[in-house]
């Protein structure tokens, strides 16, 4: 089961879900989109969400001011959660408008409330999966995306939630997380996309 576990850590990695995210967002509006336009607002995402992050985070370990692989020290997780936020916010200020690419904009919004609330916590003494975190997030963007474009799509949203099972059940196997950390996690994925749903998904249901 170790192997298993170690395997859906990785897949579903937190700073891979944007890119997830985008990636499946431009496969249901290809059309609606010039390819120069795709590629460059990916790239964006890409350098912001996944490169930047991974740099600043072996960056801190080579000063020493992070010591594990996983952040599983709460106190090793406050400056890389507050940096990624920061990073989230230029992207969301600069290269996501709202009215050009809503969907993506307010997933994107989502995102950075879930993580600004995981640093609150951490900040109180609490630890939270930010596995969890995200590949709920994500889950609930494929629904919304669903309903949005009235698509049927059962069969991605199925494979997601059995994933979100494994990806709870992966962190508890590897004992990095209790259940309440768990369920914790799932929730603050999930609420913030929920709630923004009544700025976008509402108002054209």
């Amino acid at each position: 089961m170790k192997k298993p576990a170690l395997l859906f850590s990785y897949i579903f990695n937190p700073l891979l879900i944007p890119v997830y995210a985008t990636l499946f967002y431009f496969l249901i509006t290809i059309n609606y989109f010039h390819t120069h336009e795709v590629y460059l607002v990916f790239i964006q995402v890409l350098i912001v969400t996944v490169l930047l992050p991974a740099s600043v985070f072996y960056l801190l370990r080579s000063l020493g001011l992070i010591k594990t692989r996983m952040l599983l020290d709460k106190k090793e997780r406050r400056l890389p959660l507050a940096i990624y936020a920061l990073l989230l916010f230029i992207l969301i200020k600069h290269s996501l408008a709202d009215f050009v690419l809503p969907e993506l904009y307010y997933f994107f919004l989502g995102n950075l409330i879930s993580i600004m609330a995981a640093l609150a916590l951490v900040l109180s003494g609490n630890k939270i999966s930010l596995h969890v975190l995200g590949v709920s997030s994500l889950t609930v963007f494929v629904i919304s995306i669903s309903a949005y474009y009235h698509i049927q799509l059962l069969w991605i949203i199925a494979i997601l939630i059995t994933c979100c099972g494994f990806v709870a059940s992966s962190r508890l196997i590897e004992k990095e997380h209790t259940l309440n950390g768990i369920v914790l996690g799932a929730l603050i994925g999930v609420v913030p996309q929920v709630l923004l749903w009544f700025a976008w998904l509402f108002p054209v249901a």
